[in-house]
C-alpha cells in the first residue's frame, strides 16, 4: 500500500513528466544538431583526377626514357601531347643515350607502373576521367633546372644522360609520395568502392620508385653533375626549389642531412621522414605549387595549360575546393 499523499503523488508526477520532456528536449536538440552537421564532402572524383593529370606526367617522362612514349596514347593518353627536348623523341624503342643494363631495367619498370596508374586510374573514373593535358618535358626542365641553381644550371635535360634522369626523376618522385599521402584524409572510406585502399596501394608503389632513384642519387652522390656542382649539391637544389614554391614551412629533404631542417644526424637520408620516421604530406595546392613551378598559380611549368578538367562525358572537374583545402 503506497504511503503517497494526494500532494506528493501529484508532485511525483510532474517531476517524472518534468524529467521526460527535459530528456525529450534534449534529445531533441541532438537529433537538430546531427542533422544539421555538414556532411563531409566526397570529393573522390576531383582527387582521383587531380592524381589522374600527375599519373599522366609520370608515365609519359618514363615512356619516353624509354622510347615506348606512344604506349601512354594507347593507355588513354596522349603522346602528341607531350613536349620533349628538341632532337628527342622518346619512341621506336630508342632510349635516352647511356640509358643500359640495370638502370634501363628499372626505368622499364617504372614506366610499366605509372601507365598502369594512368590505366587504373581511368578505368575507376571511367567516363568521368579527365583527358590528358599537354605536357612539357623540355623547356619546363630547362626553367626548373634554372630557378633550382640561380641561373647557373642552363638548358638542364632530363633526357641527355642517365645521371640527368635520375635529376629530373628526382623532381616528380617525391612530389607523387607526398601527394598521395597528403589526399589519404580526403578520400571517403568506403569499403564499397575501396577507394582509399587503392590509393593507399599507389602510394606504396611511388614510394618504392622514389626510395630506387634516391638511392641511385646517393650512390653517386660526389659525382660532378653540372655548373660546377656534384649530385647531392643538385638534389639539394631541386630539394630547395621545391621548398621555396610548396610552401612557408621547410618540409622537403635532400638526399643527405646537410640543409634538411628536422631531418635526424645521418648522412644518408634515402627515406624523407620527420623525426618520428612518418613521410610528410602535401596539400594538392602545395603540389600544384610545385608541378607549376610558382606559388598560387593556375598552370604553368609541366602543364602549360594547366590541369585537365573536361571528362569524356562532357563534364567539368572543379578542383577548386581541393585547392582551397
Amino acid at each position: 500500500m503506497s504511503n503517497d499523499t494526494p500532494n506528493t503523488s501529484t508532485r511525483r508526477k510532474f517531476l517524472g513528466m518534468a524529467g521526460l520532456v527535459g530528456a525529450g528536449a534534449v534529445l531533441s536538440s541532438c537529433t537538430s544538431v546531427i542533422a544539421t552537421t555538414p556532411k563531409k564532402p566526397n570529393l573522390d572524383a576531383a582527387i582521383f583526377n587531380f592524381a589522374l593529370n600527375l599519373e599522366y606526367l609520370e608515365a609519359a617522362f618514363y615512356l619516353a626514357a624509354v622510347g615506348r612514349l606512344d604506349e601512354l596514347t594507347a593507355a588513354g593518353g596522349d603522346a602528341g601531347k607531350v613536349i620533349l627536348p628538341a632532337g628527342f623523341t622518346g619512341r621506336g624503342g630508342a632510349t635516352l643515350p647511356g640509358l643500359t643494363g640495370d638502370m634501363l631495367a628499372m626505368a622499364n619498370e617504372i614506366a610499366d607502373d605509372e601507365l598502369a596508374h594512368v590505366r587504373f586510374i581511368r578505368g575507376v573514373l571511367k567516363t568521368g576521367a579527365v583527358a590528358q593535358p599537354r605536357l612539357d618535358l623540355g623547356p619546363a626542365f630547362d626553367a626548373a633546372g634554372r630557378a633550382a641553381s640561380g641561373g647557373a644550371i642552363t638548358g638542364f635535360n632530363p633526357y641527355a644522360n642517365e645521371l640527368f634522369f635520375l635529376h629530373g626523376a628526382f623532381i616528380f618522385e617525391d612530389v607523387g609520395v607526398t601527394a598521395y599521402k597528403g589526399a589519404a584524409r580526403l578520400i571517403s572510406d568506403d569499403s564499397a568502392n575501396g577507394n582509399l585502399e587503392q590509393a593507399a596501394g599507389i602510394l606504396a608503389v611511388e614510394a618504392y620508385h622514389s626510395g630506387s632513384i634516391r638511392t641511385q642519387l646517393y650512390r653517386r652522390r660526389g659525382e660532378a653533375a653540372a655548373a660546377g656542382l656534384n649530385v647531392e649539391a643538385v638534389v639539394q637544389a631541386i630539394s630547395n626549389l621545391r621548398d621555396s614554391v610548396d610552401g612557408a614551412d621547410d618540409r622537403d629533404q635532400g638526399i643527405t642531412a646537410t640543409g634538411n631542417a628536422g631531418v635526424p644526424a645521418r648522412s644518408a637520408n634515402i627515406v624523407p621522414t620527420d623525426a618520428n620516421g612518418v613521410a610528410f604530406s602535401r596539400t594538392p595546392r602545395q603540389v600544384a605549387n610545385i608541378v607549376f613551378l610558382s606559388q598560387g598559380q593556375a598552370k604553368g611549368g609541366f602543364f602549360p595549360d594547366g590541369l585537365s578538367a573536361t571528362t569524356a562525358a562532357g563534364g567539368a572537374v572543379n578542383y577548386t575546393p581541393l585547392l582551397n583545402l
